[in-house]
């Protein structure tokens, strides 16, 4: 089994037109991913690749394709209402690529999305896949900008900040011959869609999944939220890894994230988190895979 997305889900694109969603809808399609449907105002009635449909909205897209998931590739200043579009649509799952959307944006799109049943992982993240069972583990489903090659169908769940952290970890795993349910990268902007726990919460009640591994950043408290009802309630072996751990007090990092105050959100603190909860501690990026092969 697989958390979110199976090789069955039916994908739809905003932002297919555009060099960075066509370079990456040419890469799930090489993937297996099923893409049936793509939308670009003002380009309905197009092909994409000659096979994959264009539509003007999402709604449509969905209604003639049964689509149920959009990956969104849209410029920053109107990625806010690309999700909207999605959310009114009824998806499951909007995955929202986009980097650098004003903050005050998100805000409003999570107050909007209060009560929805669409599900936002993002913004500002690689996306997910589930791997399939082919050769390289095609025929998965693979949305966003995440390596396919890299993915290995198995039973070990991945849930991230961080893009290439998310990568390595899951080719740490796969050099070690150990494959993935899910691997779910979730993003670094301050408001986002789905959180750490919300993953770790579904990876727990997979029965596919086994092991989790767990990568945070410094900034914010979600890694600390997650790590207090690990403690409680997790039946399975976690191992974490936190980024920023040399970061000079009061430095600003990259990700809109990684912003530290008030003695919170600060390496040492979810460290701590993490130890008191059990989860096992990579000291280092190159650890991570074999920091949770141990404990399993």
């Amino acid at each position: 089994m697989s958390i979110l997305v199976t090789p069955t889900t039916k994908i739809l694109v905003q932002g297919i037109t555009g060099s960075f969603g066509a370079k990456h809808t040419q890469l799930s399609l090489a993937y297996g991913s099923q893409v049936v449907a793509g939308v670009t105002p003002g380009k309905g009635g197009q092909l994409f690749e000659n096979k994959v449909p264009i539509f003007d909205t999402v709604a449509e897209a969905a209604k003639l394709t049964g689509a149920t998931v959009s990956a969104i590739f849209v410029p920053p200043p109107f990625a806010a209402d690309a999700i909207l579009e999605a959310v009114d649509a009824g998806l499951d799952l909007a995955v929202c690529i986009t980097e650098g959307i004003p903050v005050n944006d998100m805000v409003k799109v999570k107050r909007a999305m209060q009560g929805s049943k669409t599900r936002l992982i993002g913004p500002n993240c690689p996306g997910l896949v589930t791997p399939g069972e082919g050769k390289d583990s095609h025929g998965g489903c693979r949305i966003g900008i995440a390596p396919g090659y890299i993915h290995k169908k198995g039973n070990i769940g991945v849930v991230s900040r961080s893009g290439t952290l998310t990568y390595e970890a899951v080719w740490q795993l796969t050099c070690r011959g150990v494959g993935q349910s899910t691997c779910v990268g979730i993003g670094g902007d301050p408001v986002n869609g789905t959180s750490h726990l919300d993953i770790v919460k579904m990876f727990n009640d997979d029965p596919e999944t086994h092991g989790i591994i767990m990568i945070g950043e410094i900034g914010g408290s979600a890694e600390e939220e997650a790590a207090e009802w690990i403690k409680k309630n997790c039946k399975k072996p976690v191992a974490g890894f936190i980024a920023g751990a040399t970061a000079p007090p009061g430095r600003r990092m990259g990700h809109a994230g990684a912003i530290v105050s008030g003695g919170k959100g600060t390496a040492a603190a979810k460290i701590a988190a993490f130890k008191e909860a059990g989860i096992g501690i990579a000291a280092t990026p190159s650890e991570m895979a074999d920091t949770l092969l141990k404990m399993m």
